[in-house]
């Protein structure tokens, strides 16, 4: 009769034991989902400023006089920053990450087709409906990108 009592005692701690392992488990599960959220929520809020900063330093561009290179280059560095949080995001599609790619690499590696006022105008609006998480930015920055001539010309 001890020895049940013992094995009834050692059973009741190790379901107790159980209980109290899986609930500490669903609470990290949950309290990592929260954060992955909330991590997911800053990096589109710092994804929509860069959006912003590069719109507003392409209207500076487009707007402004003086000088045209260090304007040009506040646009790049702010195309930089949007496109290194584009990669962070769980939300964006993986050609929609391309998308945004290829956008910065045309404002890094075509300076001179980029500075047409037309494309300007373009890459302005193309920002503007990506930052209001329109989907037709990023057709636009497809066509955009396609009107690049690749070869330098």
């Amino acid at each position: 009769m001890n020895q049940e009592y013992i094995m009834k005692k050692k059973m009741q701690r190790a379901v107790i034991f159980s209980v109290i392992v899986t609930l500490a488990l669903i609470i990290f599960i949950a309290l990592y989902i929260d954060e992955t959220r909330r991590v997911q929520k800053t990096y589109r809020e710092q994804f929509i400023a860069n959006l912003a900063h590069t719109s507003d330093s392409v209207e500076s561009y487009l707007d402004g006089e003086g000088d045209w290179g260090l304007k040009y280059r506040r646009i790049l560095n702010d195309m930089s920053s949007a496109n290194s949080f584009a990669f962070l995001l769980n939300q964006l599609s993986e050609q929609q990450k391309i998308t945004v790619n290829e956008l910065n690499t045309i404002i890094l590696k075509y300076p001179e087709q980029m500075q047409e006022r037309e494309r300007l105008e373009a890459l302005h609006q193309v920002l503007e409906d990506l930052q209001f998480n329109l989907d037709k930015g990023f057709q636009e920055a497809e066509e955009l990108i396609a009107t690049i001539d690749k070869m330098g010309h």
